[in-house]
């Protein structure tokens, strides 16, 4: 007679899992974490006000390319003059943040982090799903998610520009060059948490490496390839500094422009 796995059929238990440690509180603290980040931005985005504070400019609202712009943070000039929908003047951060947000949405680890999260699929190891069935990303709208190699590439501009910002943040007020201000940090710790953030993700490292045949071949390929596999082992911590990153770089300069705060330099 057949036993174990070969009795012809597993066991039937009624509980969703049996694990007894509190397996659920990662799957919470991300709602949680990701919930908070989408209703701050999210009002960010709308309040349309205190993002720019000579030299420092939000990243939410970098690069400013609208007339409704504070004179001074136009980095690029203003070609789209003021964004009008059905008579509404719109926030010009409604636009700029549809592209980080598409990378970080249609990211592989955030993928994971809000399948698990938001649509429990699974919520976590040995715990059952409640979907009946699964489709993956073959179908819609989940096959939007193959646009982050897209995402990936118009995120590399966004750095550059993030960049150049933290780098125009070493003038004063009067924009005179060689002062570093508490503001200077900020602006140049969201920039390199940024890169850090890109140049692990799994798309910078086969963009790097992928489709090689014959790596002697490429050894400069190949050398960025191993440091990019070095930081893609951290990716899950870049994109969760990342996050932080860029939220209270925003609520920095927030407070600043707002009067709130003063931006000290150092000299």
């Amino acid at each position: 007679m057949a036993t174990g796995v070969f009795s012809g059929g597993r066991a039937k238990i009624a509980e969703k899992t049996l694990r007894t440690d509190r397996w659920w509180l990662q799957p919470a603290l991300t709602v949680f974490v990701l919930l908070s980040f989408i209703v701050y931005a999210t009002f960010r985005a709308f309040e349309n006000a205190h993002y720019f504070a000579e030299p420092l400019i939000s990243p939410f609202y970098s690069p400013c390319l609208s007339d409704a712009c504070v004179k001074g943070s136009s980095l690029l000039g203003r070609p789209f003059g003021i964004f009008h929908v059905f008579g509404a003047t719109f926030s010009p951060s409604l636009f700029i943040l549809i592209f980080p947000l598409g990378f970080r949405m249609t990211c592989y680890y955030y993928r994971k982090a809000y399948y698990r999260a938001f649509w429990m699929s699974p919520p976590a190891c040995a715990v059952a799903e409640p979907h009946a069935k699964y489709t993956g990303e073959t179908r819609s709208p989940l096959i939007l998610q193959n646009a982050h190699r897209w995402f990936f590439y118009a995120g590399l501009v966004f750095n550059v520009i993030l960049s150049v910002d933290a780098i125009l943040a070493f003038r004063n007020p009067d924009k005179q060059w060689g002062h570093m201000s508490i503001g200077t940090l900020v602006l140049l710790a969201n920039a390199t948490f940024l890169w850090l953030y890109s140049a692990s993700c799994h798309t910078c490292r086969h963009t790097i490496g992928g489709r090689l045949r014959n790596f002697s071949k490429h050894p400069v390929r190949y050398k960025l390839w191993t440091y990019v596999s070095i930081l893609n082992h951290k990716h899950q911590n870049f994109a969760w500094v990342s996050l932080f990153g860029v939220a209270l770089c925003d609520l920095y300069v927030r407070q600043v422009s707002a009067g709130s705060i003063t931006n000290l330099y150092f000299f």
